[in-house]
């Protein structure tokens, strides 16, 4: 089964690098350089040390059901949105991650964690659910929403 991943739309973050501080805190929003390889949502990239990132709170699942998630992120300085059919960008693959199935009314169908070097095969048993209309891939280890996964 074909399918696509995404990352987040690098214009809902691309405003946060301009403001100061003080405009980022009233966002619920820091600015951090990176110390380690911090994931960017948008690009599904690693950081490197030094790149400068803004951490900030999202709602990734903004659905009317008891599973609207929201969660602190990092997104990266001038990144493009990762959007690509049947690949797996590196970030995922080196990491322990939970995909979960939703219905179309926002509600979890099913659920299965996974290494990312075999996300294809998790990819592929969830939606071969029939209630399942797409995937959100978390890092299993902070919990944090990584991507979404839609038929492609």
């Amino acid at each position: 089964m074909s399918f696509r991943i995404t990352g987040l739309p690098a214009e809902k973050f691309a405003p946060l690098f301009s403001m100061s501080d003080e405009e980022l805190a009233a966002h619920g929003a820091v600015r951090r350089t990176a110390e380690h390889a911090a994931p960017c949502r948008v690009s599904l990239t690693d950081a490197t040390p030094g790149d400068e990132l803004i951490l900030t709170n999202y709602e990734h699942h903004a659905v009317d059901s008891p599973y609207r998630m929201r969660f602190a992120i990092f997104v990266r300085k001038g990144e493009e949105t990762y959007d690509e059919v049947d690949e797996v960008p590196e970030q995922l693959r080196k990491r322990t991650l939970a995909a979960r199935a939703f219905d179309g009314d926002g509600m979890m169908v099913a659920f299965e964690l996974v290494e990312g070097a075999k996300l294809e095969g998790a990819i592929e048993r969830l939606l071969a659910e029939p209630r399942a209309a797409y995937l959100h891939v978390h890092f299993a280890a902070p919990g944090c929403y990584a991507a979404r996964v839609e038929r492609a």
